[in-house]
């Protein structure tokens, strides 16, 4: 349990059964009565934002949570197939991923976090490399500084990439933006 001192941005508490992390923090104390520390919270399972006041007497809940190392082993339809170290299996919707999925590789270490046993977010090897499946041809002449062009990875999803990529190429992509890193292999 914590108190409403412990409060920072980054930490996780619950609320009403539900876990949250504090994206803003700000510690307010008026000229008279108790202070009072604002905060700006997401529901790490919805993703829904919203402001909650603590006063300083509060005493505030801590999540359950747990990290697992989990590799991912293969897409069954809606839902994606996790194993851990003791070949036990997970299944997690794709909508927990939201774009992340397109990033996913056959046995691609990554950590879970569960909370109250049910998995709720998945963090990802910061980057990831994919070829290139559909890009228009870049256009001599277009060479004027950072001209981008859209460009597609095995699963539709589509990046902005710089003109000198082709169908074939395989990039390197930073998984926490989804932008082009740089090109690893030209075909």
């Amino acid at each position: 349990m914590y108190s409403a001192s412990d409060l920072r941005k980054g930490l996780r508490i619950e609320i009403e059964g539900a876990p949250y992390l504090i994206t803003e923090f700000q510690f307010v104390k008026p000229g008279k009565g108790q202070a009072m520390y604002n905060c700006k919270l997401k529901n790490l399972i919805t993703g829904a934002t919203i402001s909650r006041t603590f006063r300083d007497n509060a005493r505030i809940d801590e999540p359950k949570l747990e990290s697992k190392k989990m590799r991912f082993s293969y897409e069954n339809g809606d839902a994606l197939v996790f194993l851990d170290e003791e070949y036990n299996e997970v299944t997690m919707s794709a909508q927990v991923f939201g774009d992340k999925r397109f990033f996913l590789a056959e046995d691609m270490e990554v950590t879970v976090l569960f909370h109250n046993g049910r998995p709720i977010d998945v963090t990802l090897p910061t980057f990831v490399e994919k070829e290139i499946v559909h890009t228009e041809p870049g256009v001599r002449g277009d060479t004027a500084t950072n001209v981008l062009k859209p460009a597609q990875i095995p699963g539709g999803y589509t990046l902005q990439v710089p003109l000198f990529v082709n169908v074939g190429d395989v990039i390197r992509i930073d998984t926490r933006t989804g932008e082009y890193v740089d090109r690893i292999l030209k075909k």
